[in-house]
């Protein structure tokens, strides 16, 4: 009885709170899918200005399969988790190349694609083509530990299957689509990580966590991330109108994206200007150093704290022709500005290129 008052409680709350999002105005599983991975780890608010433009920009798969992957890193530049944006690219190719263009339309398919776990794969089945399989996400997870009292480890794969387990116990077989959108919205503004709105909640009654104190207690998540320090000094090299760029490979962060040349130290970001290693190198150029070793910037990544600081070298145009021997011959790539600016690149660049510390 207490499954049938669960599911019915959530789908009451929705209907008088969901918010008005385009992705919930469709059955296109494009749309759904596209709307899915742009908000992985994002916020809607973050998030919806990056899903406007990506479906401005390819309105059909494709579309998107067809683009040259440097727009697709561009458009993505300041989301984050790029890795997101290459498996987006590449699942689109595999929907038009494997699939004809359509996309499965069962659950256990849609685990195949490229970049979909079983949440996507879920959210897709569910509010594409009405297949009842839940969606298990953070907010998922919290109001199911609280609401039942699930005290297993989030972050643990036993505590994965059990919550998914529980999760598809209690889906509605009739609205999965609607059940589903519903959780997670309860979970997002209702049943809040921080300061839940129990007072006011519909399930306050019922719910275990609510009875006994233990809100803020759950759900249970023991992993804690490591985080590592990493230190960067970013040489900025500028010959007229003309900059020193390099493509991320792969083995690292940022893959794919555009960034400048760059030393890494162990212990501390660069001190004195002396203790770069281009600066041998790049000293019969003659160039026009600025170099201040307090100004730092600061990029938090899940699991790393980067600490950067940009040298500014200026090099006349006279030695333009050695500069660009000097670029090809080390890997670099010698662009003017317009170029910079159409290829993607960490937000850790866009802020000292926007002088944000």
């Amino acid at each position: 009885m207490k499954n049938n008052h669960f599911a019915s409680i959530l789908l009451d709350w929705y209907g008088l709170h969901k918010r008005d999002l385009p992705w919930r105005n469709t059955k296109d599983p494009y749309i759904i899918w596209l709307s899915e991975v742009i908000l992985q780890q994002t916020r809607v608010a973050q998030g919806m200005p990056y899903f406007v433009k990506f479906l401005e920009n390819f309105p059909k798969v494709e579309d998107l399969a067809q683009a040259p992957s440097e727009e697709i890193m561009r458009l993505w530049q300041g989301l984050g988790y790029y890795s997101r944006a290459r498996n987006l690219h590449q699942c689109a190719k595999d929907i038009v190349n494997v699939y004809g263009g359509k996309f499965p339309d069962n659950y256990k398919t849609l685990l195949k694609l490229k970049g979909v776990g079983s949440y996507t794969a879920a959210a897709i089945a569910s509010f594409a083509f009405d297949e009842p399989v839940a969606v298990v996400d953070g907010n998922v997870f919290r109001v199911l530990a609280r609401y039942f009292g699930v005290s297993t480890d989030i972050a643990s794969g036993s505590g994965k299957k059990e919550f998914e387990k529980i999760a598809n116990e209690h889906i509605s077989k009739k609205h999965p689509a609607e059940y589903n959108q519903a959780i997670m919205e309860f979970g997002s503004l209702q049943c809040t990580p921080n300061n839940p709105s129990c007072n006011d909640c519909p399930l306050k009654s019922s719910c275990f966590a609510h009875n006994n104190d233990l809100v803020s207690q759950l759900p249970v998540k023991i992993n804690k991330v490591k985080v590592k320090e990493r230190f960067f000094t970013y040489i900025y090299i500028v010959c007229a109108e003309h900059v020193v760029i390099k493509q991320r490979g792969a083995g690292d962060i940022w893959q794919g994206l555009y960034d400048f040349p760059l030393e890494e130290s162990e212990k501390n970001v660069l001190q004195e200007i002396k203790e770069l290693t281009l600066l041998h190198e790049l000293e019969g150029f003659e160039p026009k150093i600025h170099f201040d070793s307090e100004t730092r910037f600061k990029h938090i990544l899940t699991h790393q704290r980067i600490f950067a600081n940009f040298a500014t070298f200026e090099i006349d145009e006279s030695y333009r022709s050695d500069l660009q021997d000097w670029t090809r011959k080390n890997g670099y790539e010698l662009v003017d500005f317009s170029r910079l600016e159409s290829v993607g690149k960490p937000r850790l660049i866009m802020k000292f290129l926007n002088d944000e510390k």
